[in-house]
């Protein structure tokens, strides 16, 4: 009876220390921070390379459209003129949304590369994260899915800044953030217009047409 007992004890305590072990390993340890900020460097450069490959098939859909509005203005078909540089504006808008986020991203991806070596987090992140807060609204008219792979990135920015103490930050500190997201913002906004005057032709002012059109009528009436 005694063996029998001690085996009993035994086996408890096995049982238990069983039960312990299996709780431990269910916990699962958090992701320790710098590979965390690795994985978002990751998902944002290859959003990048997606809004790139978005980017030269509107630039191709541009120039195609832009020939045939120019044959159009040649045979003086001022509806077809109009159709087709009312559709290019249309691109050209879609390509500015375009371009402005990839180089916010770019930006982005950049600060959190110096901020994964020996940056501040609380104060160095909490102006990307509201660039990439704010340029998913528009691009969700655009490419939807890179809108929605962007709101993650942002979620995970949000969680990283918060856990290293954002939410505590200081007014100034908000108020830094900012006007450093903005400043961002508007030199992404400057670059992509101008990447947009250097590489796509100015429409033909198919306006003159319709004048013309008018005129040759009246001349012959």
């Amino acid at each position: 009876m005694i063996a029998l007992s001690g085996m009993m004890k035994n086996w408890e305590r096995k049982e238990k220390r069983s039960s312990i072990s299996k709780i431990a390993s269910s916990v699962k340890k958090p992701e320790p921070l710098k590979e965390r900020i690795s994985f978002t460097i990751y998902k944002l450069k290859e959003q990048e390379s997606r809004l790139d490959q978005a980017y030269q098939r509107m630039q191709n859909h541009y120039n195609q459209l832009f020939r045939k509005c120019t044959d159009a203005v040649v045979s003086k078909d001022s509806i077809r003129a109009s159709m087709y540089a009312n559709e290019c504006a249309e691109i050209k808008k879609m390509i500015q949304t375009i371009l402005r986020s990839q180089y916010a991203i770019e930006h982005v991806a950049i600060r959190l590369e110096t901020v994964e070596e020996f940056g501040d987090i609380m104060v160095e992140m909490s102006p990307v994260t509201a660039v990439i807060n704010t340029i998913r609204g528009p691009l969700a008219g655009v490419l939807p899915e890179v809108s929605n792979k962007l709101g993650e990135v942002g979620d995970t920015l949000n969680d990283l800044v918060m856990e290293s103490g954002g939410a505590t930050s200081t007014s100034w500190n908000a108020m830094s953030s900012g006007e450093e997201s903005e400043k961002i913002l508007a030199d992404a906004n400057i670059i992509a217009e101008q990447k947009i005057k250097e590489r796509f032709p100015t429409m033909p002012d198919v306006s003159l047409l319709g004048m013309e059109k008018i005129s040759s009528n009246s001349r012959t009436a």
